[in-house]
């Protein structure tokens, strides 16, 4: 096992990193990570797909890395994950508050951390 197939975590997720679906094949790429920092919550991630922005909820991500994301989307689900379409209420230097839907329906509000 090499240093980029280690376990790491959400905070250190750099923009750009695959995302893989349970089968492996590349859903998209790492676009943002979404946290609740005054509860240090870990709440999901938005990927970069053909299709647009898409979120998956962090209870579908199996396991960050340097060199990929796998989550327990199959590749059915993938195709039918819900967009991303966050409404920012405030920006600092390092990150954005957002409110979204989740993929249960239900409002969302967190942070968008930037990520390099």
């Amino acid at each position: 096992m090499t240093d980029d197939d280690l376990p790491i975590s959400y905070q250190a997720a750099a923009r750009g990193t695959p995302v893989l679906s349970s089968s492996g094949a590349t859903i998209g790429t790492l676009e943002h990570v979404l946290e609740v920092p005054e509860v240090d919550v870990f709440d999901g991630i938005v990927i970069a797909t053909d299709g647009g922005l898409r979120f998956i909820d962090a209870d579908q991500v199996l396991q960050i890395t340097r060199s990929r994301i796998r989550s327990t989307v199959d590749d059915a689900q993938a195709s039918q994950l819900p967009p991303s379409l966050p409404v920012v209420n405030e920006t600092t230097t390092s990150s954005t508050s957002v409110q979204w839907k989740s993929r249960t329906g239900r409002s969302q509000t967190a942070t968008m951390r930037g990520i390099g």
